[in-house]
């Protein structure tokens, strides 16, 4: 269905279902498009059954299906958070501190919650 991700990425790790987003998905194939490089996603989809969803009071963007974690570090972590503002994703989490296999983007585009907020894990 997309041309950078499959859909075995993108589906619940928790139960297997999809629920991502169309328009979330179209900005992050035109990030990844002019990022120019592979994006490993650690997490997109989660359905509210899902122990970190689950945990919350209310679950998160990744339940909505607009929101993924980008294993990235250093200068492409930059690149992929230059080119998301670029293409209006208005809510990032940034962690890179520690081990570079742990760093990750996230980039969520749930207009619901506070927006712009850009913070660190």
């Amino acid at each position: 269905m997309y041309k950078y991700f499959k859909d075995s990425e993108l589906a619940c790790r928790h139960t297997g279902q999809q629920g991502m987003d169309h328009n979330f998905m179209q900005k992050l194939e035109a990030i990844r498009k002019e990022c120019g490089f592979p994006f490993l996603l650690t997490s997109a989809y989660r359905h509210p059954s899902h122990p970190i969803e689950a945990s919350k009071s209310k679950p998160g963007a990744h339940s909505s299906g607009k929101a993924v974690d980008i294993a990235v570090s250093m200068d492409k972590a930059f690149k992929v958070v230059e080119v998301a503002l670029k293409h209006g994703i208005k809510r990032i989490g940034i962690a890179q501190k520690g081990d570079e296999k742990t760093r990750f983007i996230h980039l969520d585009d749930d207009t619901s919650r506070p927006h712009p907020r850009v913070w660190s894990y």
